[in-house]
C-alpha cells in the first residue's frame, strides 16, 4: 500500500496497489472491492499499445505505468491500528471524470458517510474533488 493522506483522529489514507492488498481489503471489509480492482487492472492492461518499433524484451516497459494512469484509484482508510473503515474508488488520476462516479463503501457495503466525514473531506482536500455525490455502494451491479 502506498500513503496517501492523514485524516483526522489519528486515521490515513492509503492506495491499494496490488491484488493481495485488494484482496485483503475485501477480509477486512467483507466486501468484494478485489474483484472489481482485479477487473479494472486487466481492461487497464488490454488497453496497452506499446510502441511498435520496441524489442520484445522492452515491450511492456511502460505497462504498469499506463495501468496507472488508466485505472481506477482503489484506497483504503485505516484507523493507527490498521483497522480498516472504509473503501474508496476514485475516477484515474484522481481527475473529474462526468463519466465516473466515485465511489465509498464501509464495512458490509455500509454508507460510512456519516462516521467518517472527517477522513472523507481530508481525501476530498487532498485530491481536489467533490466526493459529496459519491455513490456508497459500488457493487450492486457488481456480478461475484
Amino acid at each position: 500500500m502506498q500513503y496517501v493522506c492523514d485524516a483526522p483522529g489519528r486515521k490515513t489514507w492509503f492506495r491499494i496497489e496490488t491484488d493481495g492488498e485488494a484482496t485483503l481489503e475485501s477480509e477486512a471489509m467483507q466486501h468484494g472491492v478485489d474483484n472489481h480492482f482485479r477487473d479494472s487492472r486487466t481492461q487497464a492492461a488490454a488497453s496497452y499499445r506499446p510502441a511498435r518499433n520496441l524489442h520484445p524484451i522492452e515491450r511492456d516497459i511502460g505497462l504498469k505505468a499506463h495501468i496507472a494512469h488508466r485505472m481506477p484509484i482503489f484506497l483504503t482508510l485505516r484507523e493507527h491500528d490498521g483497522t480498516a473503515l472504509a473503501t474508496a474508488i476514485l475516477p484515474p488520476d484522481a481527475k473529474p471524470d462526468p463519466d465516473f462516479a466515485p465511489m465509498i463503501v464501509g464495512p458490509q457495503y455500509s454508507d460510512p458517510k456519516s462516521s467518517q466525514a472527517d477522513a472523507i473531506a481530508a481525501l476530498e482536500k487532498h485530491f481536489g474533488l467533490n466526493l459529496e455525490t459519491a455513490g456508497h455502494n459500488p457493487f450492486l451491479n457488481f456480478a461475484f
